[in-house]
Parts: C-alpha cells; sequence; structure tokens
C-alpha cells in the first residue's frame, strides 16, 4: 500500500462539510478515506465519476405565477398528455428524489 503523505486543501461552505462529515461518519467513513476514494475514482473512470450537466428545463415555482401563466402551464401539461409524452407518477417521484436528494 502507498504511504499517505500528499495533502489536499480545499475551502468549502461550511453546512456542506457538516452534512457530507455526518453522513460519512454514519457510514464509518473517515473524510480522508472518502476524498482518496473520490480521487481514484476520477482516475478509473478518467474523468468525474459522476454525470455534471445543466438540468435542460428548471421546475417552475407555481406559486410566482400569474393566473395566465398558470393556466399556460396546464395547457402545456395537457398537450403533453394528449401526444402521449407522459411518465409513471412514480419514475416522475423516483427523479425528483434523486435530483434534489430527497
Amino acid at each position: 500500500m502507498a504511504t499517505k503523505s500528499a495533502n489536499v486543501y480545499a475551502r468549502i461552505e461550511p453546512d456542506v462539510k457538516e452534512q457530507a462529515e455526518g453522513i460519512l461518519a454514519a457510514l464509518g467513513i473517515p473524510a480522508s478515506n472518502a476524498i482518496n476514494m473520490f480521487y481514484k475514482q476520477i482516475i478509473l473512470q478518467r474523468g468525474l465519476p459522476f454525470e455534471v450537466k445543466m438540468p435542460s428545463a428548471r421546475p417552475v415555482d407555481v406559486s410566482a405565477l400569474s393566473e395566465a401563466q398558470m393556466n399556460a402551464e396546464l395547457e402545456k401539461g395537457y398537450a403533453d398528455m394528449q401526444a402521449g409524452r407522459t411518465r409513471s407518477a412514480k419514475s416522475v417521484f423516483a427523479d425528483l428524489r434523486k435530483d434534489y436528494n430527497l
């Protein structure tokens, strides 16, 4: 096993650090081991080990819509349904949980 003697310094948001370290602690994984695993995955994948991209569309904040805008959004949804562009609720909720860490 290689000697661990290199250091990595990074500035991150305190709440992100706290939340991540809480999860790692529950898993019994020290932060340094998690970072080492992350780096090894970067090497194995020859890039980031997860997809990094902007979402294709942002969710609509219905609380900020006027009545006309809300009606337009409902019409779009109805048109999608009529055209067969639908998904099961189970699939949609699974994606929401994944995308928003719920």
